[in-house]
């Protein structure tokens, strides 16, 4: 992956960048130019290796622990990245978790967790990356924005998935919660936008790809015929937060090999009539 310094000077913090797309997110803002922060909840390992990673290249970047569905955590987070760095430039709402369940035996803890992490983490991370932006407003020679904010979120935020209906709600609120605040932080220069990847090979969704019979098994809803890897969503990412990408605010970018063009009616729909 090769990616010119787009976002040079830049500071990035990153939500759930231990591994898979925040990983791969991090490290591709870091070659673009960008200083980063990448946060962790309870995988510390994964964080300094990618920490180490970045800094083996000559790029800048630091770890922070932190659970995004706590208020105070969130806040001591942002506290000690512009400490650290003096503000931030681009949020990376990354961070998301999986707790699958039939409808009819979902427990309330179980829908309540994936909607505190997924979405109220989200919100959270926003609201006081936000305020860091409003009030620094825009430095010229950084970009041309005062500040761009991304939504890792998923093709089921459109696509209904039966046996993840938290997820798919924590998703599909990320949606709205993404315009509402394009259409209220665009008067300050402020962009926001999401990418919404479909199958992609990381360690929340492993069982349905790592082996060639559940990858056979997903490839059935890819026209593209091929499972995606963090290094196709993370070009993606450090676009949109550049001021290539400085026209665009409010829109989903949908990385999914076609998943959302519904393959099953591919053959005209013949099955439904």
């Amino acid at each position: 992956m090769s990616i010119g310094k787009t976002l040079q000077d830049q500071i990035v913090l990153v939500t759930g960048a231990s591994s898979g797309i925040g990983k791969g997110v991090a490290v591709a803002m870091a070659q673009a130019g960008a200083k980063v922060i990448i946060n962790y909840l309870s995988d510390q390992k994964g964080a300094d290796q990618a920490v180490q990673s970045i800094k083996e290249n000559l790029g800048s970047a630091i770890a922070i622990q932190a659970d995004v569905s706590s208020e105070d955590q969130v806040r001591e987070m942002m506290q000690a990245a512009c400490k650290e760095f003096g503000t931030i430039d681009i949020l990376v709402n990354n961070a998301g978790i999986q707790q699958d369940s039939g409808f009819l035996d979902m427990s309330l803890a179980g829908w309540q967790k994936v909607i505190d992490v997924n979405l109220t983490g989200s919100f959270l991370c926003a609201r006081e990356a936000a305020r860091e932006f409003c009030r620094r407003g825009v430095v010229r020679d950084r970009s041309r924005a005062a500040a761009k904010m991304l939504f890792i979120s998923s093709v089921h935020d459109t696509i209904p998935w039966a046996g993840h209906a938290n997820y798919a709600a924590s998703k599909g609120g990320l949606l709205m919660l993404m315009k509402s605040l394009a259409q209220e932080l665009a008067p300050h220069k402020v962009r926001v936008n999401s990418i919404s990847p479909g199958a992609v090979k990381t360690n929340i969704n492993r069982d349905t790809w790592e082996s060639p019979e559940a990858e056979e098994k997903i490839l059935n809803l890819i026209p593209y015929n091929r499972v995606a890897e963090p290094d196709d969503i993370a070009p993606v990412a450090v676009w949109l937060a550049s001021d290539e990408a400085d026209y665009i605010t409010g829109a989903t970018i949908y990385v999914d090999g076609g998943m959302l063009l519904y393959p099953g009616f591919g053959t005209g729909g013949e099955v439904c009539r």
